[in-house]
Order: C-alpha cells, then structure tokens, then sequence
C-alpha cells in the first residue's frame, strides 16, 4: 500500500511540476506568431512596431529572469507549494490583464506583472521533483519534465498561431486560465515541501537584479547608452552584494560545484540561441514569407514531437552514463538544423526550405536539454533544489531577453531575407559555443564513467 501512495503521490508531483512548468515556458513563446497581429492592433510602424514586438517578449523576461532567483529562496523558505500555488494565481490574474489590454504599454506592463508571477513557478516545481524522486528515476522524472516543459517553447507558436487565425491575439493569455485552475485543484495533497528557518529574504539583491536588468535591456532596446552602462553597473553591484550579504537569493558557492558552473554557462548559449532564433524564425514565415499564424506556428511542430519522443529517452541515458556528451553534440546538431536553414529565400518553401533544418534542431535539441538540466541539479545538495533551480532558469531567462533585445541591433531594423539569414548565423554560432563549452568544462560523475564501461562491455 505504502508503495502504491508512493507511486500515486510522485505521478501526482510530476503531473503537477509539469503544468505549472509548462504555462510559464508557453508564455514565453506563445506570444511569438502573435505578434504581428499584437502590432497591427497596438503598435505604430517601422521601428515603434519592431519596439512593441520587443518589449512584448522582453517585459515578461526582465522580471521573470530578475525575480526567479528571489522565487528559488521564497520556494526554500516558506515552502514549494504555497510558493507554487501564489505564482499560479497571480499568473492566471495577469494573464487576464494581459488579454484585455487596450494599449502596447498597459499590455507591456501587464506581461511584466506576469513575469513576476511566472518567476515563482519553475524553481518550485522543479524543486518538488527533486525532493519526491532520486536516483535514475529522478533522472527520468526529470527528462519527462524537460520534454514537456521543452515542448511548451515550440509548441507555443502552433497554439498561439491557430487562436490568433480563428479567434484573436488575446486568447494567447486567455487560455492560461483553464490550466491554471487545473493546477490548483492538483496541487491540493501534495506535501508542501522543506522549509528552511533561520533564513532572511535578500531585498537588496533581488531590488539590484532586478533594477540592473531592466536598465541593461531597456538600454539595447531603445539604444539609450548610459542606460545600458548603469544597468551593467547595477548588475555588478548585486554580484558584489551576494559577495557579503548574510543571506545571498544568488548562493555564490554553487559556482563551487563544476558542473554547475560550466552547465550555466551553456545555458547562456543555448538559451539565448533559442529565444532569438525562435523570436526571429516566427516573425520571418509571417512578414517576410507570408506564412499566416497557424501555418508559421505548425511549421514548427515538428522540433516539437522530436522533443515529446526523445526528451526522455535522452534524459535516462545521461543518468547512466553522465552528460557531458549529450551537451556536447546536442547543441551542436542543433546548431547545423540552423545552418541548414539559410537556404530559405523570401518564399520559404516548406518542404525543402524549413522542414528538413527544423528536424536537425528538434533533434539536437532532445539531445540537450535533458541532460543539461539534470548536470545543474545534480552538482548541488538537494536542499539548495530550490535556488539551483531558480539560478539556471534565471540565467537562461536573461540569456533570451538580452538576445531578443539584441534583435535590432542585428537584423539592422528590418527583417529581411540578408538580415535573416545573418539572424540565423548568430543562432548557430550560439549553440555551437554552448556544445563546446561542455565539451570544456562539464565532467561525468564517477558512477556514471563506470556504467558506461560496465555496459560496454
């Protein structure tokens, strides 16, 4: 009996990490194929209309990524599901606002009220994976979890292109409400997780992380220059806080661990590869090739199922045999799918044109991600789950919004067949530097050598 409640309750658990995982992810690639019909409604045109489109994207990744590491503490603090449950309900409230905005900037300020809504989703979930499963099957829970939540970046174009064809933009936001409701009702009997005492909230590093950011990225958007440069004054200041502060939302001593180290900086690559190359692949099919919402958002379907099929599959083999490899080559696919993009011409035929590079991503990408996140995790203690969680969401929420800012700097103001071609160019490069970069620094856990060897032979 004590078996099969063990067995319900981590289903459960997972059920519930995926969902509450799984609306934040889609948020922030849900709004992609939307848009241009987001602009054609609210926006100006020329570069207001690119700016818009930008800040859409950016103003829910500023405070996401500058709040989740304040989340990984709360989520430690006060516990994984009533830290869960407050983001749920906060990000359904938001996502309501974001859908009846009248204007781009009330609609700006709505995705920033998101974003910090969203920020208390991942660490907590991820975390109660980590504190319900260990050994291969925490490997497996994870690469599950990774599948799932990996899909909800592309397959949010699909959604978000058929309900802009067939209804309009704003059931983008709408259809978070159901899922939300869902969650909740799920996260009822599930314990609430370790809490830790003695501790206190890091108000000046999460006002610095946050201030720093906002400044960084409103600085490249705009290209207000002293903004930039007090931003990334900002940014050092809280590096330096987190140096001296009792108690640090940003632990710098997991940096300690090599794993976590190296695997965060190949979360900047390859996540900065994917928000920019996602961004600017959606708005390419639509403006330029005249693909409409759906059929942009279903031309990506297919990275999709390759993530469904093989996340897992991929996340149980890095288990056994480390992941140093999978990180490797992973991106490393990933990055020739992006190559072979770039015999795409201003009609972007489908079948010879895009399916065949989208494969190659999908591919490369199952390979990677998995196996990225279990390296992360499992290079800290189980009780820094929550903060470790938060630190490489966060990093890979920064590493999105500052290549998505970037966007006009390198497609030059104007997408065009050239400028895409150069945007798709940066993409590899990126992912190609994350697979490197674990090549470089990312080591297999002994146990893991071993397996390997034993199952050679």
């Amino acid at each position: 009996m004590w078996r099969v409640d063990t067995v319900r309750l981590r289903q459960r658990v997972l059920l519930v990490a995926i969902l509450a995982s799984f609306v934040s992810f889609l948020d922030g690639t849900v709004v992609n194929v939307a848009l241009p019909a987001i602009a054609d409604e609210l926006g100006g045109t020329g570069e207001e209309r690119l700016s818009l489109q930008q800040w859409v994207v950016d103003g829910y990744l500023i405070t996401l990524g500058a709040l989740i590491l304040l989340a990984g503490s709360l989520s430690d603090l006060y516990g994984r599901r009533r830290v869960l449950a407050i983001g749920l309900a906060g990000f359904g409230v938001a996502s309501v606002l974001c859908a009846l905005a009248p204007t781009g900037p009330v609609l700006v300020l709505a995705r920033l009220l998101q974003g910090v809504a969203g920020a208390l989703l991942v660490p907590s979930s991820l975390a109660l994976i980590v504190g319900a499963f260990d050994g291969e099957a925490q490997g497996r829970a994870i690469g599950r979890w990774t599948a799932w939540t990996g899909t909800a970046m592309i397959v949010g174009p699909f959604v978000g292109g058929g309900l802009v064809d067939l209804v309009s933009w704003r059931w983008v936001f709408w259809i978070n409400v159901p899922v939300i409701v869902v969650t909740l009702v799920l996260l009822r009997d599930i314990p609430g997780g370790a809490v830790t005492t003695g501790r206190r909230l890091d108000v000046p590093g999460a006002a610095l992380a946050a201030t720093g950011l906002a400044a960084a990225v409103y600085g490249l958007i705009e290209a207000q220059w002293l903004v930039l440069v007090l931003g990334v004054v900002l940014l050092g200041a809280f590096v330096m806080c987190e140096r001296v502060v009792t108690d640090p939302m940003l632990p710098l001593r997991m940096f300690a661990a090599r794993n976590f180290a190296w695997g965060n900086v190949a979360t900047v690559a390859v996540y900065g590869a994917l928000a920019f190359g996602g961004f600017v692949l959606s708005l390419f099919l639509q403006q330029v090739a005249g693909y409409s919402a759906t059929e942009a958002g279903v031309a990506q379907l297919p990275a999709t199922f390759a993530m469904l099929a093989l996340s897992s599959r991929f996340g149980t083999l890095a288990g056994r045999y480390g992941p140093r490899w999978f990180m490797t080559l992973g991106p490393v696919v990933a990055g020739c799918g992006y190559l072979l993009m770039l015999t795409m011409d201003a009609g972007a035929t489908y079948l010879t044109q895009v399916l065949p590079g989208l494969l190659v991503f999908g591919l490369g990408l199952s390979i990677t991600v998995a196996p990225l996140t279990a390296a992360i995790l499992g290079a800290v203690p189980s009780a820094d789950a929550g903060i470790a969680s938060a630190t490489n969401n966060a990093v890979s929420r920064v590493a999105g919004l500052v290549t998505v800012a970037l966007a006009g700097v390198i497609v030059g103001g104007v997408l065009d067949v050239a400028s895409f071609h150069r945007a798709l160019l940066v993409t590899a490069l990126l992912l190609v530097a994350g697979g490197l970069v674990s090549l470089v620094g990312i080591r297999d856990p002994r146990g893991a050598r071993g397996a390997a060897v034993r199952e050679a032979a």
